[in-house]
């Protein structure tokens, strides 16, 4: 069995600092094997945003893995976006925009899916696809995680990822089982595979784990503990208008017949307005 976090768009510079204790809290209480962190870890990409952000992920105690999202560049100063997008991100994470790391019967295999050059919208790079499928444990739950999602529900209004429809094909027929994302701040799990053609592949949108959007209307983080072909969900939310976590909602899900099923109605999801422009805070 193994035991991972999944936190993701913490928007440190725009986040709930009331909320970061008791975040850090549950998740170091949550016994994970690993946590992964699926972009957007600042708001606008700055040197005292990082610094918080990484005063924050230090605290954790489990191995830790993480992916740029398109907050983690900056936004205002189009010198740096352009020339150097990811030297902040570099200097508080480490070199490795796409790491890969094995635990136990599972491996997950980071991809950076954002473009500079887009305010918003993400991008699978050529080559990107080829290098995860070839990195895959064909004996092991592989997980991919990155930033945006590969496909959206039908109410997301926002660009879906450019190359994200081959991405998530091409992943499903190599034997990628779990897709872990971000980006719009609206979870996601069971009314993906209502809608997908690729149910060989769970796909696990999160929430906002800190930022303080109201619209977003709730913070949350997951914790999936994979056990062979069964996956248990725990999602922790935070109403806006609350102090802390309530105690976690479960989903579950089994992959038996090499694809997924779930084993509860399908959640409703919380869609913000998404429409973004430039200077939009999220």
């Amino acid at each position: 069995m193994t035991r991972i976090v999944h936190l993701s768009d913490l928007h440190f510079g725009f986040h709930r600092a009331e909320l970061a204790a008791p975040l850090l809290e549950r998740v170091n209480s949550a016994r994970a094997d690993l946590v992964v962190v699926t972009g957007d870890l600042t708001h606008r990409g700055r040197r005292d945003q990082y610094n918080q952000a990484g005063v924050f992920l230090s605290r954790i105690r489990a191995p830790l893995i993480a992916v740029p999202g398109n907050h983690d560049v900056p936004l205002y100063n189009l010198l740096v976006r352009y020339l150097t997008p990811f030297a902040g991100y570099r200097r508080a994470m480490g070199p490795d925009l796409a790491p890969t790391r094995q635990v136990g019967r599972v491996r997950v295999l980071g991809l950076n899916s954002v473009d500079p050059f887009a305010v918003q919208r993400g991008i699978i790079r050529d080559g990107e696809i080829g290098r995860v499928i070839g990195s895959l444990d064909l004996l092991a739950m592989n997980v991919v995680a990155l930033h945006h999602p590969l496909e959206h529900l039908a109410q997301v209004d926002k660009e879906l990822t450019r190359r994200a429809p081959e991405a998530l094909a091409r992943l499903e027929r190599a034997g990628a089982q779990i897709v872990l994302s971000g980006h719009l701040h609206v979870w996601a799990t069971g009314a993906m595979l209502d809608q997908t053609a690729h149910p060989g592949v769970l796909q696990i949108q999160a929430g906002t784990a800190l930022c303080g959007r109201p619209s977003d209307r709730q913070n949350e983080f997951a914790v999936l503990q994979i056990d062979g072909t069964w996956l248990t969900i725990e999602r922790h939310i935070a109403p806006m208008d609350e102090p802390s976590f309530r105690p976690p909602e479960y989903e579950h899900f089994s992959r038996e017949s090499g694809i997924w099923v779930a084993h509860q109605p399908a959640e409703t999801p919380i869609v913000p307005g998404a429409t973004e422009t430039a200077f939009s805070t999220a």
